[in-house]
């Protein structure tokens, strides 16, 4: 079978983000920065490495900020120029017209209500889903489209986890391993440890057919009272090939403060120009 390609890249960045309060209070938690840029800028910058067209911002009241970002900023480009400096840091903040749109989520009915809220935009072709709070490094994505490249279908990203730590993710039941990848034969929502099928926990990277949509129509609720993504694509199982994939990189769960700081913490360390400062600053704490 021809898989179409994956165009569309779906960011559901509605969320409130109260683990990162007060900070949210005024901003998106995708507009927290990590070094020197925003979350929201890697997770579209790993979509467009991956090749993808159109970005599609799933957002909720207060938001805005997240679309202005990547507006072109006309007074500071000129204020820069006229001090002679360069806007290179500024090309990756700016959309191409016609590569952002918006739609709004206007209730947090979970994120499979937020992927649903997309449907229009998708239309009738595969496509990806990105969290931001998830900051991958490097990027997940184009490994991801290269296994989906090889196997069509619907790929997962996953990464094991702790088993006390099951009931925090969606676990899969793995099937049949090739290479990185291994056939989910199930998947369970934020199962107790001794319930788990597995250790495999699916983190925020996703590759799904139009199909899916049509399961997210129907508006059923799972864990939490919400419309669950996970529960979702378990009833496509059987139907469609459905791959998990093991990807070469390093998960920062930018979603809590920890998680926060220790990227911040090791971004920082992999900059040449900031990381003296911290190996000096670690030194003496």
């Amino acid at each position: 079978m021809s898989w179409k390609k994956v165009r569309t890249a779906v960011f559901p960045v509605a969320g409130l983000g109260t683990r990162l309060l007060p900070a949210t209070k005024s901003i998106p938690k995708e507009m927290l920065t990590i070094v020197d840029k925003p979350l929201i800028q890697y997770a579209v910058d790993e979509a467009r490495e991956a090749g993808i067209e159109k970005l599609v911002f799933v957002t909720g009241r207060g938001k805005s900020t997240l679309v202005d970002y990547f507006d072109q900023a006309t007074e500071l480009e000129t204020a820069l120029r006229d001090k002679g400096k360069s806007l290179a840091a500024l090309e990756p903040a700016r959309a191409r017209f016609g590569e952002i749109v918006t739609v709004r989520q206007q209730q947090p009915l979970g994120l499979g209500h937020a992927v649903w809220c997309a449907r229009h935009v998708v239309g009738d072709e595969p496509f990806a889903v990105l969290l931001p709070d998830d900051l991958m490094v490097p990027g997940a994505l184009k490994q991801m489209i290269d296994a989906y490249a090889e196997l069509g279908g619907n790929i997962l990203c996953t990464e094991q986890v702790p088993a006390e730590r099951t009931s925090s993710y969606g676990i899969i039941t793995p099937g049949d391993a090739k290479g990185r990848a291994v056939e989910v034969k199930g998947l369970v929502e934020k199962p107790q440890p001794q319930d788990a099928p597995s250790n495999l926990a699916v983190i925020g990277r996703y590759i799904l057919q139009p199909e899916l949509m049509r399961v997210l129509d129907g508006q059923e609720t799972g864990s939490g009272g919400e419309v669950q993504l996970t529960d979702a694509m378990a009833r496509l199982i059987g139907k469609q090939p459905f791959h998990a994939v093991t990807v070469d990189c390093v998960r920062h769960d930018c979603g809590d403060k920890a998680g926060f700081v220790l990227a911040n913490l090791a971004l920082g360390m992999a900059d040449p120009d900031i990381a003296p400062k911290l190996r000096e600053f670690l030194s003496r704490s």
